[in-house]
């Protein structure tokens, strides 16, 4: 029998759901709800539960996993080197080894105040578009930094002179509940010195990334065009509120436009690419899709620099990686029969917060790998684009998107992350340091849910949390 509080909570949430005109069963979990991925769900729920292969691999897979898991985990080294299988680092990089962002599978952070590098925080750079640009545009999504490139490395090869130092401060503001509770958010306020190449063109465009997790990515690209198409309402056709809509973006193996799914602002349209990007831009490391270097005309010590072969990861390692990557399991979720959890689902979609944070998805018959084929799936996330107001933007286009536009971010795994990566800093760049700052970050298509969120009492904040930690 649901408590009082459960009750009342479970009105509310209906009544404020109500103009989706559905009313779901919030006061029991679904069959399977656990389950965030179906048959290749995960029971780790330790500080390793991001590092596990998809429960449904055979032996021959897991050991396929672990192949392209340790060239994701081991550190790569400079040219010429005897690791062949390793060498080619840089000449200019963000960090030696794909772990390091992205800590034991998990969510990267924003540098502490005195350190010498971000490691786990990346800054994009661009430049407005004009008409003597737009072709290159069109193929990278941005028009890059003239001196710099498209991404600031911070750290570089005996040799080569790193770009730049990046180092973050913080402004702060409040905002208060409706019963008086304040919460403090912080604003990143970006610091560049160390200029290793001149001054930055006067109209340059930043944006701060930090690493994402890595779970089900795999399911992420499964999930049919279909299905996403579906939830897009790039005009706002059911007056709602909420208008989102997909990045269209260049696929480097077609020369077409695909949709885009992966990235901050869904710049990326599939696993292999989204891999073979971080790996010329985070580490400089060339591949048969993304060949060359990451240096600009401005960095001669850089393009005379020594390389590990052309690629230097070659398809068979991209392969491996690439099987990883779309095999890295999603934790099963916790107490989905707890009654306060279920409070806090209820006003979780009473709030508005499902229309972009779309519960489930089946993924396509059809997928690349039939671990990944038919799986009913949780992620929490439509993958499109949404404009989040003027506190969260970056004022940075990335193909489609626009300066205000991010695609919305999978919840599944978020209550994990403490355990996993040691802190609880979300959104883009790290700014929010709980959920509860996250939400209230939210604005433009977001501003509505998150103003119902902000007439919540203690007890529905704490269910909502609940919901959100069991995630």
């Amino acid at each position: 029998m649901p408590s009082p509080f459960h009750r009342l909570t479970l009105l509310l949430a209906l009544g404020l759901g109500a103009c989706d005109g559905q009313a779901p069963d919030f006061g029991r979990a679904e069959p399977d709800e656990a389950l965030s991925a179906g048959s290749a769900t995960v029971r780790r729920s330790d500080r390793d539960a991001f590092a596990q292969p998809a429960a449904n691999l055979t032996a021959s897979q897991r050991m396929d996993f672990a192949v392209g898991n340790s060239f994701f985990r081991k550190p790569w080294v400079i040219a010429p080197s005897s690791t062949t299988a390793r060498d080619g680092l840089g000449p200019l990089f963000n960090t030696n080894a794909c772990l390091n962002c992205h800590i034991r599978d998990g969510r990267g952070h924003p540098p502490e105040a005195r350190a010498d590098n971000a490691v786990s925080l990346l800054l994009r750079l661009s430049i407005p578009e004009t008409p003597e640009t737009a072709s290159i545009a069109a193929r990278l999504g941005v028009v890059p930094e003239p001196l710099y490139g498209t991404q600031l490395q911070d750290m570089a090869v005996p040799g080569v002179i790193p770009e730049a130092r990046v180092r973050l401060s913080y402004d702060t503001h409040s905002l208060r509940f409706a019963d008086g509770f304040a919460v403090e958010l912080r604003r990143p306020r970006l610091q560049l010195d160390r200029l290793g190449y001149g001054p930055l063109h006067p109209d340059t465009r930043f944006s701060l990334r930090v690493a994402p997790p890595m779970i089900g990515l795999g399911l992420l690209e499964a999930i049919p065009d279909t299905a996403l198409l579906a939830n897009a309402d790039p005009d706002d056709a059911d007056g709602d509120g909420i208008s989102g809509r997909p990045n269209r973006v260049r696929d480097h193996a077609t020369l077409n436009t695909a949709l885009g799914r992966f990235g901050w602002k869904a710049g990326q349209p599939n696993l292999g690419q989204q891999n073979a990007e971080a790996f010329l831009n985070d580490l400089g490391l060339s591949s048969r899709l993304r060949p060359g270097n990451n240096c600009t005309p401005a960095q001669s010590a850089c393009l005379a620099a020594a390389d590990g072969g052309t690629p230097e990861v070659d398809d068979h390692l991209l392969a491996r990686v690439l099987f990883y990557t779309r095999h890295l399991g999603v934790p099963a979720r916790r107490a989905v029969d707890d009654p306060q959890v279920l409070a806090g689902k209820a006003l979780f979609h009473g709030a508005g917060c499902a229309r972009c944070h779309t519960p489930t998805f089946v993924t396509a018959a059809d997928a690349a790998e039939a671990t990944l084929a038919s799986q009913k799936i949780h992620p929490y996330s439509d993958l499109l684009l949404h404009d989040m107001g003027d506190g969260l933007a970056d004022n940075r286009a990335e193909f489609q998107a626009s300066g205000r536009e991010w695609r919305t971010p999978p919840l599944w795994g978020l209550g994990l992350t403490r355990r996993v990566s040691g802190h609880t800093q979300l959104l883009h760049d790290g700014r929010a340091r709980n959920p509860l700052e996250a939400i209230l970050w939210h604005g433009g298509e977001a501003q509505a849910a998150r103003d119902r969120v902000l007439a919540f009492d203690a007890g529905q904040r704490a269910a909502l949390l609940a919901f959100l930690n069991s995630l």
